[in-house]
């Protein structure tokens, strides 16, 4: 698929200059750290040395203040307390570290999970009425709850209060909870609007250490369940993410709770995980309960005390996320050979599919899939309790959910962030919004974002890549959405020993005319291009650069993003 190459070229000449006299850094290192807003010795100290103390005050989030009397007088006297999270990844390890961190000390508390069949994304009927059933006497909402008015208003009028903790957009109006925590409410003035929907849970119960002026070690102790929620729900790795991650990385590579130890494990993960690594390799673990089952299992295990009892469940949700594995191939298969045998389909600037037999619990992937080989929003629909559900993803640049919002006519309930949403709808409506997304999509998207991009923050020679310039970008991380790993260019290479590995991945040494280097380059699912790179053409090649450790000896090598021939 063709890609662009998009060059940062915004960066100031003069505060270049600055850093590198300054920091007393190279060139090449001075542009990396202006591009990361860097401009002087104190932002650079705070950038590659993050600390705790650089976390927001808890309590500058609006309704934070009630939130913690709440909770404070429910744990006091003995109340019921119902922790409710939604079933993926997020909600999974903020019912884990809420609830987790509270019944180490109070035995009221209970937590809850929907079933994604039978119930459906978000606060459902099913949850309330068993909260009221069971005696409960407060609710706190994880990941979910920001669009819940009829659900809050019914455990109202039962006599339950319900504090919200959530980061979704909310809508025009608010629930008429006790609390609603959301960084995202435009009167909300926290400084940081990006929390995932565990990071608003962890500052509740900062909050509360803050005012019970408890110690907050037992707490940052769930920091590597909190770096599992930032990384695999794809909020951005910057300001306060970048800090719980840093730590939540620490924790989780040297003294991981018994849960993640198992999961980390069954990963056969030979060095450090990263933010990366946790999306492919924890993440749709965790997930894999909720899709195929019920995401209890997922709660319990990242619960689990013992090493013993971890392996155990860890394993089982292994075989979960085969069986998903199994499914989400199938089903993205069908899925292509849809797409592939519609001309209209082809042709259209969006992606919309619907099969009523379609699993549920993969539809998300499914639709991350087609985007990969049909570079368009994407949603894909399947039935589930009488209404059509669906799961939508997007492209660099478009908010998806914007476009949603624009069908909210044609829709039962919706929710999501710019990049990813779900859907649920009457099965009699689906024509109509396959038309009117569409309709929505083409008249607000503009070519280029129909066109997978590359963002190139740096040309560089050959010659400047080495160990001390590696170890400096190495500390840039950790890196994910809006703290991307550097992604370099060099100009006019050529490349020796070509090879293509397993029918796909090219790799080769690569060298550059005027220069002394040659260092080794792979690039996975590029072997197209074996027999353009093996003719001896010069290219351009865009790439990240790697550490590669073979049996003790550790090396240097490219991984291709892209090439282009001229």
């Amino acid at each position: 698929m063709q890609k662009r190459w998009l060059l940062n070229e915004e960066t100031d000449g003069e505060l270049v200059q600055s850093l590198q006299e300054n920091l007393g850094i190279s060139e090449n290192l001075a542009f990396l750290f202006a591009q990361k807003g860097i401009r002087n010795y104190e932002d650079a100290k705070a950038y590659f040395r993050p600390q705790l103390d650089q976390l927001h005050d808890p309590f500058l989030m609006k309704d934070m203040d009630r939130a913690v009397d709440r909770l404070s007088s429910a744990l006091e006297n003995g109340e019921k307390i119902l922790v409710y999270g939604d079933y993926d990844v997020d909600g999974t390890t903020s019912v884990a570290t809420f609830y987790g961190f509270l019944s180490e000390t109070h035995d009221t508390l209970e937590f809850y999970i929907p079933d994604r069949y039978k119930e459906g994304y978000g606060v459902s009927k099913a949850g309330i009425e068993y909260a009221i059933e069971s005696g409960f006497q407060l609710i706190v909402t994880l990941d979910c709850g920001i669009k819940a008015h009829d659900r809050v208003s019914q455990a109202q009028s039962a006599g339950i209060d319900v504090i919200i903790c959530d980061h979704h957009t909310p809508g025009d109006e608010l629930p008429t909870a006790y609390a609603v925590l959301d960084p995202k409410r435009t009167d909300c003035k926290y400084p940081y609007k990006e929390l995932s929907g565990c990071g608003v849970g962890f500052k509740l119960l900062q909050a509360y250490c803050q005012r019970k002026e408890m110690s907050q070690d037992a707490l940052l102790q769930y920091l590597d369940l909190l770096a599992v929620s930032i990384a695999s729900d794809i909020v951005p790795i910057t300001g306060e993410n970048r800090v719980l991650t840093y730590f939540g990385l620490k924790k989780l590579n040297q003294d991981p709770r018994p849960g993640l130890k198992a999961l980390v494990d069954l990963c056969k993960n030979r060095n450090d995980f990263t933010v990366s690594s946790i999306v492919f390799g924890i993440g749709p673990r965790i997930n894999a309960a909720g899709r195929m089952d019920h995401a209890r299992a997922s709660v319990k295990l990242l619960l689990a005390k013992t090493e013993e009892d971890a392996d155990a469940k860890a394993s089982l949700i292994n075989d979960k996320n085969d069986a998903r594995r199994d499914f989400d191939n199938s089903i993205t298969e069908e899925a292509l050979l849809m797409i592939q045998s519609d001309e209209v389909l082809l042709n259209a600037k969006s992606t919309v599919l619907y099969k009523e037999d379609w699993h549920k619990g993969v539809i998300g992937i499914v639709a991350s899939r087609c985007i990969e080989k049909h570079y368009r929003p994407t949603v894909i629909l399947t039935e589930s309790n009488g209404k059509v559900t669906g799961s939508a993803r997007s492209v660099m640049g478009f908010d998806v959910y914007n476009a949603i919002t624009e069908c909210a006519d044609l829709l039962d309930q919706y929710g999501g962030h710019m990049y990813a949403a779900g859907v649920t709808m009457e099965i009699e409506n689906v024509k109509a919004f396959q038309e009117k997304f569409e309709s929505v999509v083409a008249s607000t998207i503009t070519e280029d974002q129909l066109v997978p991009a590359i963002k190139i923050d740096l040309v560089i020679f050959l010659d400047d890549i080495h160990f001390k310039f590696y170890e400096t970008l190495k500390q840039m991380g950790p890196f994910g959405p809006q703290n991307m790993q550097p992604v370099f260019v060099s100009e006019n290479v050529h490349a020796e020993n070509a090879k293509v590995l397993k029918e796909q991945h090219l790799k080769f040494t690569v060298k550059q005319e005027g220069t002394n280097g040659s260092i080794d380059a792979i690039g996975f699912g590029l072997g197209e291009y074996y027999d353009l790179v093996n003719s001896g053409m010069k290219f351009h090649m865009a790439y990240t650069i790697e550490e590669n450790d073979f049996r003790g000896h550790k090396s240097l090598q490219l991984f291709i993003k892209d090439i282009k021939f001229e």
